[in-house]
């Protein structure tokens, strides 16, 4: 596709696919889209690049017949989208293959996938290629990132040079192909950063989430490079039967990119790689936490591998800003720090606190969680998610989002997992809604105090009323 044909896309204001409208945008296409309701970031982004969103979903929104309709892998039949461009036979695809065709084809094309950190590794990598372009030129990249990356300000980034930096998501692509939307992707390099059981909703058990993973490595070719973590013996089986060179990454002594000295101070991350036995770099970066400290390690082997100066390496790192939602600060008010982050996964949840917990040494912390991921709202880590949350020294818990489209057998009970926290030795407590959450923080924290808020969806407006309520309460100390 070229020039000004048209393209619709249905549940645009995902973050994928909103990424996708700009790349379609700026290589000239007329772009516009649907989705049940614009929410930011990504209603922000749209609009800046002037692209209209219909809401909600509507026949009537394909009347201006677009030549291609891409519809989301969130969109379902029953959306009466769906069902006109079925009716009337309209040309229609996923997002996944759309990008295989306009964007991937010519390009080499370095994926970073995992159950864990693939968005963070991603917008890494990206800019540490942004930072080499300085030094080397060539190395400017385009890329496609599951969240927005606070160096670029955006998801997204087209450029005509060789290299596109992508993000490989293991969850289906559409309601017409159920894989996983990396499969489209073919790799030339490829990043793999986990593997463990995640996506419930369509994958029955790790086994089926492993072989998903294997498949992805099984389209590097034989010239390609795999950089793989060797902390979990699930992505030791999925690489093992690479066709490509495979190099790991971690803290063992038998790790090709190993992780040495490793130190948290005065709000940077410190620590040495080394390779083939000799000191490769001293690394550091403004982003806390183990688990990011392994995501960069990721992103400077790949670079590395592919030329990229060990200086750009290093530049990159140490001038990264990290990602929209991801241990972002939402607030300061009155001594307090309100956090943001992704959760969506009980390791994630660890991690997340874990992180925290190094940046804000001795200080108190809150976990506030919705059960929003179609994991977290299922029962089959009901105990995970409890010893995850046991290690913030508060815990508030909100109810299943939307539990009426979980079967009651395979739902989450949250009191349950309450009750485990406390069993731990964590007070934690089951509120009905999120004013009540907004009540009891209000009420009960204190300067000092950092509250981390954990959902993968907008938690019914806490990130705004919370602050606002903080906010108020300090006023009327004051006054």
């Amino acid at each position: 596709m070229s020039g000004s044909r048209t393209v619709h896309l249905i549940g645009i204001c995902g973050t994928a696919m909103a990424s996708l409208a700009g790349l379609l945008r700026e290589k000239g296409l007329a772009v516009t889209g649907s989705d049940a309701a614009a929410y930011p970031p990504m209603s922000d982004q749209l609009a800046a690049m002037g692209i209209p969103v219909m809401e909600p979903y509507a026949a009537a929104n394909l009347d201006g017949e677009p030549e291609l309709v891409v519809v989301g892998n969130a969109i379902s039949r029953g959306n009466p989208e769906v069902e006109r461009v079925l009716n009337e036979r309209m040309r229609f695809t996923s997002m996944a293959e759309i990008l295989r065709q306009e964007f991937l084809e010519t390009r080499e094309t370095l994926v970073v996938a995992g159950t864990h950190g693939k968005t963070t590794t991603t917008s890494m990598l990206a800019w540490i290629y942004q930072t080499a372009a300085g030094l080397k030129a060539g190395l400017e990249p385009s890329f496609l990132i599951g969240g927005v990356a606070e160096n670029f300000a955006t998801s997204y980034q087209l450029r005509s040079t060789s290299r596109f930096v992508l993000e490989g998501d293991e969850y289906d692509t559409a309601f017409f192909d159920k894989g996983p939307k990396f499969l489209h992707y073919f790799p030339l390099r490829l990043i793999l950063t986990s593997v463990e059981f995640d996506h419930a909703d369509i994958y029955a058990d790790l086994e089926q989430v492993k072989t998903a993973f294997k498949r992805l490595v099984n389209l590097v070719p034989g010239r390609g490079r795999i950089v793989a973590w060797d902390g979990s013996a699930n992505v030791t089986e999925c690489v093992a039967r690479a066709f490509c060179p495979v190099e790991r990454y971690g803290f063992t002594e038998g790790a090709d990119w190993q992780i040495r000295n490793l130190r948290f101070e005065a709000g940077r991350s410190r620590w040495q790689v080394w390779h083939e036995g000799a000191l490769w770099a001293e690394l550091e970066m403004g982003v806390a936490g183990e688990h990011n400290v392994l995501n960069a390690t990721a992103a400077a082997a790949l670079a590395a591998g592919d030329g990229v100066p060990v200086e750009a390496v290093q530049a990159g790192l140490k001038s990264f800003l990290s990602v929209k939602r991801r241990l972002e600060v939402k607030a300061q008010v009155a001594g307090i720090t309100v956090i943001d982050d992704f959760a969506h996964h009980p390791t994630a949840i660890r991690e997340t606190l874990k992180a925290l917990r190094q940046a804000w040494p001795g200080q108190r912390l809150w976990a506030v969680l919705e059960p929003r991921s179609n994991t977290l709202r299922r029962n089959v880590f009901k105990r995970e998610v409890a010893e995850a949350l046991a290690g913030a020294d508060r815990v508030l818990m909100a109810g299943v989002f939307q539990m009426e489209r979980i079967p009651v057998e395979e739902r989450l009970h949250p009191e349950e997992v309450v009750a485990l926290v406390n069993e731990a030795g964590v007070p934690a407590k089951l509120l009905a809604d999120v004013d009540a959450i907004v009540r009891e923080l209000t009420a009960e924290a204190r300067a000092g105090d950092v509250i981390a808020i954990l959902s993968n969806g907008g938690f019914g407006g806490i990130y705004q009323k919370l602050p606002a309520a903080l906010e108020a309460r300090a006023a009327e100390v004051a006054g």
